[in-house]
């Protein structure tokens, strides 16, 4: 296996953890309704946990405001319900064949709250990040160590330093995306 193989899919696994990351930020509530809030919300529809994205659909009528729109009328219920326990301190209200949520802002303490989690994923994404570097200069090593493969130490060590720098890149693109997450939550 090639040295720039190596770091190409160290490159992709680097880049599908931000798309991860970016797609958990868009799930955390700031003052203002997203439709991602609640996209993922696990609905219990005949024995099977589907996501309510699937079951409904979900527009913003006004900045702090989602109306759901159930596809099959009667799992209206199951759509409340599972709001309702997804600890996202959302109150859902039945309006005849919809649902309505009023996304308040969230109160100081919530906030904090909110902040917190948001940095706690920020380090879970540099761990995976770390991880990522960490396994691909073990095959760097690899490829070096075996003498079939005419690959210099010098080589090898240029192939880490790359890696060392999409890791660095990575890692500060996170950090951007915490930061401007918790500045949102801050200013709701």
């Amino acid at each position: 296996m090639p040295l720039d193989t190596v770091i190409r899919d160290c490159r992709e696994q680097m880049k599908r953890t931000i798309e991860y990351f970016d797609r958990e930020m868009r799930g955390i509530r700031t003052g203002r309704a997203t439709t991602a809030l609640i996209d993922y919300v696990k609905i219990d529809y005949y024995g099977n946990h589907t996501d309510l994205r699937e079951l409904a659909s979900v527009s913003i009528p006004e900045p702090t405001q989602l109306l759901v729109k159930p596809f099959d009328p009667s799992v209206k219920g199951e759509i409340v319900k599972a709001i309702e326990t997804a600890d996202l301190g959302l109150n859902p209200m039945v309006e005849g064949g919809t649902i309505r949520i009023n996304v308040p802002a969230p109160s100081e303490e919530r906030r904090k709250q909110l902040m917190g989690q948001v940095k706690k994923m920020a380090e879970e994404a540099r761990i995976a990040i770390r991880n990522e570097r960490r396994d691909a200069n073990k095959k760097i090593d690899q490829i070096v160590k075996d003498k079939s493969n005419h690959i210099s130490e010098d080589e090898g060590k240029g192939a880490h330093e790359e890696v060392d720098e999409l890791t660095k890149e990575h890692t500060k693109k996170i950090d951007e995306m915490c930061d401007k997450k918790c500045a949102e939550i801050e200013d709701t």
